[in-house]
């Protein structure tokens, strides 16, 4: 039985464009352009999405009209594939935050390609587990790290720090209110956090968004 560990590592060799160019009928290229939704919480969960360029803002909004984000994604990842478990309908809504370039591919058509096509198949199970990793980990820092080190974590997630071994501009004008939503604190101290890391030259803010730097990750190591 292969690891994920080596599941993981086999999608950095493969495109899964490739794999998803083959998939047939039932597959449609779309595009979104800044602030446009996606989907809404309640829509028919009748497809999974793959993120070709941009970015995409998930999030889910409780019965009292509390919204929250569920998490941000980048190129290269899927996102509504709760219909392929026996979803009927979507949980969550989905908002382009840049404008974006989104393959949708319908449930049958995504059901039968993992079906026949078994590097397409371990591509998504990989994705997946990653994806199961990162939500486990964002579990234990909101469970046992400062607002100020879920901060820091959360910036350089969405820089994308680590995988290209250079930093990315992170999204434009990310607003103070998300981030806050997405580490459980408020907007004053998600200010009070940001101005503090500029004085100290983790981050830049310049016109094509905030510049994160490898600095930042004295923050997340610090005990």
């Amino acid at each position: 039985m292969t690891s994920p560990t080596a599941l993981v590592r086999k999608t950095r060799e493969i495109d899964p464009m490739s794999f998803l160019a083959t998939i047939g009928v039932g597959r449609q290229l779309m595009v979104f352009v800044k602030k446009q939704t996606i989907y809404t919480q309640g829509d028919a969960a009748d497809s999974v999405f793959y993120v070709q360029e941009g970015k995409v803002r998930l999030t889910v909004v409780s019965k009292a009209g509390k919204e929250a984000t569920l998490g941000l994604l980048s190129e290269g990842e899927f996102f509504g594939e709760g219909s392929l478990a026996g979803q009927t309908v979507r949980m969550g809504s989905a908002t382009a935050m840049t404008d974006c370039g989104l393959l949708r591919i319908d449930k049958k058509a995504m059901m039968e390609a993992l079906r026949r096509r078994h590097e397409f198949s371990d591509i998504f199970v990989a994705y997946l587990l990653a994806r199961n990793i990162r939500y486990e980990e964002d579990l234990v820092d909101q469970l046992f790290n400062s607002s100020e080190k879920r901060l820091a974590r959360i910036l350089l997630l969405l820089a994308h720090f680590g995988k290209e071994g250079v930093p990315e501009t992170v999204i434009p004008r990310i607003s103070q209110e998300t981030l806050a939503d997405m580490i459980g604190t408020t907007r004053s101290r998600v200010s009070f956090f940001m101005n503090r890391f500029r004085k100290l030259g983790f981050v830049d803010y310049g016109e094509g968004g905030l510049q994160v730097h490898s600095s930042l990750l004295n923050v997340v190591l610090h005990d």
